[in-house]
């Protein structure tokens, strides 16, 4: 039987999914292999110094710079608050003081003779690393991380906005290709929302003010994208966005309904904690958003690697390109010759049968795997 390898996006309600849980630095790992997690523990923690504040205080107080020394009503070493007094002059007859005041909380770490220079050092910034998943540590990496492995119901999907956040399933809409309004949004805080075709920004903003920690739609129009994100998105990696709810689209943009066997998997996980991450990189070192639901493995035993991906008669897949962008089927043929493409050039081609009944012939690389 011909095969060819694809990239592809796992529709599965069993699979095994490994992420790496790495600090931005070196830090402490504070668990071990074979340590369960929940998805909210800290495996690993550092302490990052705080951002460092110079002042200018020899000018400040317009004194010479060897001078500011006898000027401080501060120590080093001392901690200030915001607003506190930090070094002051005697004035003229007790009058006319000049005075420098810490901008911000801090500790006064330097007194500079030469330029005359106060530096204040902001607290350290305790950065945690968490699990994410519910699952097990499968490996530590020295004063950097673990990996975490979980087996559970694992969605990928084609583009995301937002980095890691979790909550529990609700369904928002009835049906695959319906379409998310704002008053069929209620109670929803801390839920992730599963809507059926699309939402325009109205409805993806109504559920961000609702409290909501994610949104999984089937397609979304650039226009709304770019209103809820307040910017139009590039072809850089995705998921570092200041916005308040994490965005996963299943399909593709604008109007297209949610396959139906993702919106069946969904639908059977709702009340359900997911982890979702909305970071996406399309082009090298392919990065999917997802939504993990994970359950317990018993005794805790290593599952069995996920599948290879590949292409080959009866797969189902999606289009990726036009004509057919975000149409499903499934191979019906796979020649083994090049065949000539529009523009011009020769490349290995695959014959789909669409779900409405046509049969339509693509290259190959416009064809994305979705594999169970």
């Amino acid at each position: 039987m011909p095969t060819a390898y694809t990239p592809g996006l796992r529709v599965s309600a069993d699979s095994v999914v490994r992420h790496q849980r790495r600090l931005p630095v070196r830090g402490e790992v504070l668990v071990g292999v074979g340590d369960a997690v929940a998805a909210e523990d800290v495996v690993a923690r550092v302490e990052m110094p705080g951002n460092l504040h110079t002042l200018r205080a020899a000018q400040m107080l317009r004194v010479e710079p060897q001078e500011v020394a006898s000027c401080l009503v501060r120590r080093l070493g001392d901690t200030v608050q915001a607003g506190e007094l930090i070094a002051r002059t005697a004035g003229l007859w007790g009058l006319l003081k000049s005075e420098v005041r810490a901008p911000v909380a801090g500790t006064v770490e330097e007194v500079n003779a030469t330029s005359g220079h106060v530096r204040l050092r902001e607290p350290p910034r305790v950065v945690e690393v968490k699990a994410h998943l519910a699952g097990r540590v499968v490996e530590v990496i020295e004063s950097e991380g673990a990996v975490v492995e979980a087996r559970g119901a694992l969605v990928q999907g084609i583009f995301g906005v937002g980095g890691e956040r979790r909550g529990r399933l609700r369904t928002a809409t009835e049906k695959p290709e319906e379409v998310l309004r704002p008053e069929m949004i209620g109670e929803c805080r801390g839920c992730v929302l599963v809507a059926g075709a699309g939402a325009d920004g109205a409805a993806i903003k109504r559920a961000a003010a609702a409290g909501a920690a994610g949104l999984v739609l089937g397609a979304v129009g650039d226009d709304a994208l770019r209103e809820y994100v307040g910017y139009d998105i590039g072809v850089a990696i995705t998921g570092q966005e200041e916005v308040p709810m994490t965005l996963i689209v299943t399909e593709g943009f604008g109007s297209l309904p949610m396959a139906g066997r993702t919106w069946e998997l969904l639908r059977l996980l709702e009340g359900q904690l997911a982890s979702i991450n909305g970071a996406t990189q399309i082009r090298a070192g392919v990065i999917r958003p997802e939504i993990v639901v994970t359950r317990e493995r018993p005794g805790g035993a290593s599952a069995a690697a996920a599948p290879e991906q590949v292409l080959a008669l009866g797969a189902r897949v999606r289009m990726i390109r036009e004509p057919h962008f975000g149409a499903l089927g499934r191979v019906s043929a796979l020649p083994p010759e090049l065949a000539e493409i529009e523009t011009e050039s020769w490349v290995r081609i695959a014959l789909v049968q669409l779900d409405s009944g046509e049969e339509v012939r693509a290259p190959r690389a416009n064809l994305e795997l979705i594999q169970a």
